[in-house]
Order: C-alpha cells, then structure tokens, then sequence
C-alpha cells in the first residue's frame, strides 16, 4: 500500500500537470477566469471553497475507505 506522503506528492504533482497543460493549451483562459472571479463576492468564493474541500475529502474518504 502507498503510504500517504506518497499519495499526498503524488496528488500535487497531477494537479501541477493537469494546471500546466491548462495554461499552455489555452493561455488567456486563466486570465479571463481570472477577472472573472475578481467580480465575485467573498462570500460566494468562499462557500464554493467550502464546498470544493467537502467534496474532495469526500472523494478522498471513498477511495481509501
């Protein structure tokens, strides 16, 4: 079994890839997002964190149930 440094670094390292790929395929699109969010209320970003990090640590708690 991976221990969970491993899974921890290994999870970053996908995340690096998957933002990389992002940027270089569509280079303004970051930007643009970006502006965007700078438009909505802290509030409203922080409930989407939230809701973001429930998730993920749901996701988590159910692959390594």
């Amino acid at each position: 079994m991976i221990d969970f440094g491993t899974l921890l670094i290994a999870a970053l390292a996908m995340v690096m890839v998957l933002e990389g790929l992002f940027v270089a395929i569509a280079p303004g699109a970051p930007r643009r997002l970006l502006e965007q969010l700078a438009q909505v209320p802290p509030e409203a970003l922080r409930w989407g964190g939230l809701l973001s990090a429930l998730f993920g640590f749901f996701v988590l708690w159910l692959l390594l149930a």
